[in-house]
């Protein structure tokens, strides 16, 4: 009899544990939380972190150059992938957002059984098309971020229907390393774009969903749940949550040392070789007072400006 309870109760902690450990679809929160645990700010329920829309707004002013500079030297080397197919080039093609991941593989029968198995346990529609799960998960200000592999056939991530279902929920689009079809239909979403390697006619066969907000590979970028996306004309970066607003900050600051130095050199104070080079203590001094009395509209709080001239011993 004790034999048989025991059995028994093996049986039990051995589902269990199956169940607890069973692959997500969808990551955790606490799994994206550890993934992003340098940010120490909002975040959203899901455990992305919560990049302000202040600061996304402030983002798409920032040059593809001034962000890149400073993820090299913070030591980021990949986070960035070019070469795309917009799908709206003559509309607005700068981007800001944060991301929601997605993987895509080809379809293993066995996999997919498994992964709409887990879809059901995580209250997806584990009976429809895989393709729009991670849609379910957007809200305002995402972009959805996915990894289809580059399939250039049968393996198109979203058409006019799942793209419009995005716009709907993000007011954003989207960033593909894959194709789409529809693309006629998707120019005429009025505020959607998207940057894709290309589209195709095909739907998508034998290609199917293995995770959302779990990290991805996008050409020669990496990319985590909640990074900040700058997309624009000549490539996307994927900048972590922790450093996006350093970034906009020093591409702000670096924007306006670029308007005090073209504006002395045509007032022929100085030299474009004592501009191009490490400042003298006169020139920091009169950047200081030039900014001060700057006749536009500062992009950031002249507190904020003032901090970051000071750890650079201005």
């Amino acid at each position: 009899m004790m034999k048989n309870i025991f059995i028994l109760l093996l049986t039990v902690l051995t589902c269990i544990s199956f169940v607890t450990n069973a692959q997500n679809v969808s990551s955790s929160s606490a799994y994206i939380k550890a993934l992003t645990a340098e940010w120490k700010g909002e975040r959203f329920e899901d455990g992305r972190p919560k990049v302000s829309d202040g600061i996304l707004e402030r983002l798409k002013n920032v040059t593809l150059e001034e962000a890149w500079a400073e993820l090299i030297e913070r030591g980021y080397p990949n986070q960035f992938e070019g070469d795309w197919t917009i799908i709206n080039p003559e509309e607005e093609t700068t981007m800001t957002g944060r991301a929601v991941t997605a993987q895509f593989t080809p379809t293993r029968p066995d996999l997919d059984k498994q992964v709409r198995a887990q879809g059901k346990i995580e209250g997806k529609a584990y009976n429809l098309a895989t393709t729009s799960w991670a849609i379910s998960t957007l809200t305002i200000g995402d972009i959805y971020v996915a990894d289809g592999y580059c399939k250039p056939s049968y393996g198109t991530i979203v058409g006019s229907n799942l793209g419009s279902g995005v716009f709907e929920r993000t007011q954003r689009g989207v960033v593909f390393y894959g194709n789409v079809r529809d693309m006629e239909d998707l120019r005429k979403i009025k505020g959607f774009n998207g940057w894709t390697k290309g589209s195709h006619p095909s739907y998508m066969r034998q290609t199917m969903l293995t995770s959302i907000n779990a990290p991805i590979r996008i050409g020669q970028a990496i990319v985590l749940p909640g990074d900040a996306v700058l997309a624009k004309r000549d490539g996307v970066l994927f900048i972590p949550a922790h450093l996006v607003e350093d970034i906009v900050l020093t591409g702000e600051v670096t924007a306006l040392f670029d308007v005090f130095g073209q504006q002395r050199i045509k007032e022929n104070k100085y030299t474009a070789g004592e501009i191009d080079s490490k400042w003298t203590d006169e020139i920091k001094k009169d950047f200081r007072d030039w900014a001060n009395n700057y006749k536009g509209k500062l992009p950031m709080s002249k507190e904020d400006l003032d901090k970051y001239l000071q750890t650079r011993n201005f």
